[in-house]
This record gives structure tokens, sequence and C-alpha cells, in this order.
């Protein structure tokens, strides 16, 4: 646990650092805000920033995401979740985020570990059971991504993302 943190309140500004270059990267053209919004609820930062229309099946749902990506471009709005564990990732971590997502159908969704991918390595790459990062509607099937967060480098471990980037 040498290159782990004491407190997963550690991981949330890397991550959100990391996260705000990562949509600028992406999404050239896009407003992108980020926040470490792990101490308040979805729908306060989304009424918060004026986009609380483009959601609102997250009103009144107790859902505190860790690190919030906010884009923006024009009329259309989207939103980016990371959910950080300093523990070993395992379903019940898969199942809060999947729930997050089927409920507010963000644009991309990361669940990462400092320590490790734990029970989930197996599930995914043993089992080959990447379905169960599924969630959108319709046509468009996105993928949750889960990987262990490289606490030297401050980044994804990119050898551990499942899907890859």
């Amino acid at each position: 646990m040498a290159n782990n943190v004491r407190k997963e309140v550690e991981l949330y500004e890397p991550m959100r650092m990391w996260l705000h270059k990562y949509l600028e990267d992406k999404y050239k053209g896009w407003k992108v805000t980020t926040f470490d919004s792990h101490a308040r609820t979805l729908d306060s930062f989304l009424e918060e920033n004026g986009v609380i229309s483009h959601y609102p099946q997250s009103v009144g749902l107790d859902i505190q995401i860790d690190v919030l990506g906010l884009l923006e471009k024009g009329t259309k709005t989207s939103i980016v979740f990371i959910e950080a564990k300093k523990t070993s990732l395992n379903l019940h971590d898969l199942g809060q985020l999947w729930a997050y997502c089927k409920l507010c159908d963000p644009l991309e969704a990361f669940l990462l570990s400092s320590k490790d991918v734990g029970s989930l390595d197996k599930i995914m790459n043993n089992l080959n059971r990447t379905d169960l990062l599924d969630f959108g509607e319709g046509r468009t099937v996105k993928k949750m991504q889960i990987g262990k967060w490289d606490t030297t480098k401050n980044s994804i471990d990119y050898k551990t993302l499942v899907p890859k980037l």
C-alpha cells in the first residue's frame, strides 16, 4: 500500500486535473468545466451551472459523483463521471457507477482505483464480461471504463484500462 493514498479525498483533485485535460484534448471546441464534486449532490452542481434542465432526472437523487466533468457547446450539454476508490475495485463499486449512469446518462464514466482493479479484473479479462460496463439508450450504448489510477503519474495506468481508450 506504499503507493496508495491514505484517504480517498486525496485522489479527487489529481483526477479532476487529469479529466480536465482529457476532455479538452478529446472535445475540442467545447467549454470544459471540472469539479471535485464529492461533497455535494449532482443536481446542485448542475443547478449552479445553469444546466439542470438537461438533466431533470437528477433532481432529488442523492447522487454524489467524486469528480464531475461538464461539457457545453451551444445548446448541447454533456456530463462525465469519475468514481474514485482507494481500495480494490469490486462489483459493488461497479454497480454504484452503473446505477448513476443508467439514471443520468453521462457521455463517459470512469471507475478508478489507486490500489488495483480487484475482482473486476477476472470479470472483465478472464470471463470477458465487458457487457457489464454497458449503459445508454437505444442505438447509443456506451461503456463505463475501469482501471487503476497511478498516484505517481497522476494519470490512469492505461495498461489496466477496460475497455481501452
